[in-house]
């Protein structure tokens, strides 16, 4: 199955903060469209329109979600142009590796009519501090969230058989290479596969696995060894020379929650909430982590426990979500205002000037 748009997070709001992998995710493109100047709304609304450009045009896009403002867009990258357009705007973290080279910065400011911002200087002003203080907010019930998961990995860590876990995960690395090695360096592409979002956790598991031919599915608890697996597989790919896309876990970036191997045509994935799927193709298999590895009658031993973890787990998360929508809902009037001080026309410029740079006008 050929799949023309691909949907990743390149950053997230996470237990351990703001995070992003963007610069991962740009490795090896010859051209970085970076859109400066923190005018609320418009990078996305670029971004859109180039990527909409580059989709009429027949080429694969890679659509860059904003973890912000649900169905905005953080950037968009055109691999057949070895180019990306992204928004270069706080909070997002991007290094740059030719300024002047490979990357080329458009000030939106220069579309805005500063006189028509002035009368809403106040509003501004208080609009960016609500959004710090709501997502700050967001980050540290997150954090809360990430400490109760660890407690609660703790009952299952203390009744893993780590010998039968390394067994599972020699298992998988014969499964995806065998004896296969590639007479190559390896290129790892780092990413999220979901995000927390002000309508909550959202991923995009079913579209980035789409063109692998064989998926296999992690299921089991907290601290079952899920994540130790798919870091053994992504270090034995590096080490054989096959390209990995590495996918991780919205709420700890130090977690793995996916590892795709295109040139193998592979894909594994931890399959539990909030990213929970079951087997829907013939040749989907399940690894149950708990079957394997955890000694017997565990969630019954410890269900009261659990089902506490739990509930605080939901508690914590819920209160995330709903800073995340308070920021959220200060963004989009924020970037109301910005849209009402935009000169139409210096935009269409601005768009014309950035297309013509990634070739799409030929």
């Amino acid at each position: 199955m050929s799949v023309r748009e691909r949907h990743i997070y390149a950053g997230g709001n996470t237990a351990r903060g703001y995070r992003s992998f963007l610069n991962a995710i740009l490795t090896g493109l010859d051209r970085r469209i970076v859109l400066t100047g923190d005018a609320e709304g418009l990078a996305s609304r670029l971004i859109e329109k180039i990527g909409e450009q580059a989709t009429r045009l027949g080429k694969r896009v890679e659509w860059i979600h904003s973890p912000f403002v649900n169905g905005a867009f953080d950037g968009v990258v055109i691999p057949e142009w070895s180019a990306a357009v992204v928004d270069g705007g706080y909070p997002r973290q991007f290094k740059p590796e030719g300024p002047g080279l490979i990357e080329t910065y458009v000030n939106l400011q220069d579309a805005v009519d500063k006189q028509k911002l002035a009368s809403h200087r106040e509003e501004i002003v208080s609009l960016l501090e609500r959004i710090e203080a709501s997502t700050l907010e967001a980050h540290q019930a997150f954090a809360e969230a990430l400490r109760i998961h660890d407690e609660w990995e703790g009952i299952f860590i203390a009744h893993l058989d780590r010998e039968k876990a390394n067994q599972v995960g020699d298992e998988v690395i014969r499964l995806f290479f065998g004896e296969d090695t590639a007479a190559k360096r390896a290129r790892v592409r780092r990413m999220y596969l979901g995000a927390a979002t002000s309508a909550g956790p959202k991923d995009f598991v079913p579209n980035l696995t789409a063109e692998v031919s064989k998926r296999y599915l992690i299921k089991g608890r907290p601290g079952s060894g899920k994540s130790t697996i798919l870091k053994r597989l992504v270090a034995e790919a590096q080490r054989r020379g096959f390209d990995a896309e590495v996918y991780h876990c919205g709420l700890d970036p130090n977690s793995l929650d996916m590892v795709v191997l295109p040139e193998r045509g592979l894909a594994i994935f931890d399959s539990t909430a909030p990213h929970e799927y079951f087997p829907e193709r013939d040749a989907d298999e399940v690894i149950d982590m708990y079957e394997r590895a955890i000694q017997p009658g565990t969630d019954e031993r410890y269900q009261s426990q659990i089902a506490t973890f739990q509930k605080r787990y939901k508690e914590a998360t819920k209160r995330g979500t709903a800073c995340l929508k308070a920021a959220e809902e200060c963004r989009i009037r924020l970037s109301l205002i910005y849209q009402e001080a935009t000169d139409e026309s210096k935009l269409a410029e601005l768009e014309a000037a950035i297309s013509s740079q990634l070739g799409s006008d030929r």
